[in-house]
């Protein structure tokens, strides 16, 4: 339905209906879009980085990052972690100029079934961010959701205040549980369980409100709500427009550039379809799950399963080229290359 040029004038943008109703975060960590596009809150991860790292407007900071890791010393390979970790924080400390709110940084995900691996990092990540005179109030870490991570999440949230975003969710129980631990947020993947349903089964389009990951996320939002989690939603991973409309209400929604700018021009009344009213009228029934519970249910999911170590996996793989990036720069020169 096209809006006529006048009302189009006097009417606002889907973005900016959909930030009267959620919390816009940008999934990016190119400055330019987050200047554009005004989020609260920032997200980013091994991928993301790995493409702005390769940008020519940030080789500064892959340089500054390089600097950083030969300075520490070590192993060749205590090196390039160093540098590693500072880049991921160097990019998030240039992001925290540009947004109000918090930026999310990745834990490695080869530690994703390390739990003390996972909150040793975590800590180091925060300490960087100290050194860069940056508090832990403004910063989430990202842990994949295995049990493990949300059993560190767990312990970073309750020993040393280190507020977690778990990442990689994509089965109820992994919602369940990070709720159970009490970490600050979650989240949930749309489009990602979208893909696996449209790869494995004969269905290949669907109506937004039938999307299987818009009724993942909803499920768990209601569950939250319903039985008063402070834990926050926030869908990620979105394939169109229509997703995100159709979780309109949810607390936050994590957005990649190309989707923001669609909403951008795009003249719609926008009407939110998750409410807390809503949810703490549904039928859902509360679960206590312990790792065993918590493993069952989670492998009765196969889609989830699937998912969850695709992702672990895709996220390992983009660490590892941009530690060969990191190796070039730093080693390269020395062997005479």
């Amino acid at each position: 339905m096209s809006v006529s040029p006048v009302k189009r004038q006097k009417m606002e943008s889907v973005l900016d209906q959909l930030k009267h109703h959620t919390t816009v975060v940008a999934d990016t960590g190119d400055f330019n879009a987050i200047d554009e596009y005004k989020p609260l809150d920032a997200t980013t991860n091994p991928s993301l980085i790995l493409a702005a790292a390769q940008m020519p407007a940030y080789q500064e900071l892959v340089d500054d990052a390089v600097a950083y890791g030969k300075k520490l010393g070590g192993s060749e390979e205590e090196q390039i972690k160093n540098a590693c970790d500072k880049l991921f924080v160097l990019f998030g400390a240039e992001i925290l100029k540009r947004i109000p709110g918090r930026v999310s940084t990745e834990v490695d995900a080869r530690l994703s079934f390390d739990k003390e691996g996972m909150i040793q990092r975590a800590r180091r990540l925060i300490d960087l961010y100290k050194e860069a005179g940056i508090g832990k109030d403004r910063i989430l870490i990202k842990l994949s959701s295995t049990w493990e991570g949300i059993q560190a999440g767990k312990v970073l949230e309750a020993e040393y205040g280190i507020h977690c975003n778990m990442t990689l969710l994509f089965s109820f129980a992994q919602a369940v549980a990070c709720a159970e631990a009490g970490v600050t947020l979650i989240s949930p993947f749309v489009g990602r369980i979208l893909d696996w349903y449209v790869a494995n089964g004969d269905k290949k389009t669907y109506e937004p409100s039938e999307d299987p990951g818009v009724k993942s996320v909803t499920k768990i939002y209601n569950y939250y709500k319903k039985f008063g989690y402070k834990t926050i939603v926030m869908g990620a991973s979105f394939r169109n427009t229509g997703e995100i409309k159709a979780l309109t209400g949810c607390d936050y929604l994590t957005i990649s550039p190309k989707l923001l700018a669609e909403l951008s021009k795009e003249y719609v009344k926008l009407t939110p379809t998750l409410s807390v009213k809503e949810a703490q009228a549904c039928d859902l029934q509360k679960i206590h799950l312990d790792e065993k519970a918590f493993r069952w249910h989670h492998n009765e999911d196969q889609m989830a399963v699937e998912k969850l170590s695709d992702g672990i996996r895709k996220f390992a793989a983009d660490a590892i080229k941009l530690e060969r990036m990191l190796k070039e720069r730093m080693f390269s020169a020395e062997n005479g290359k």
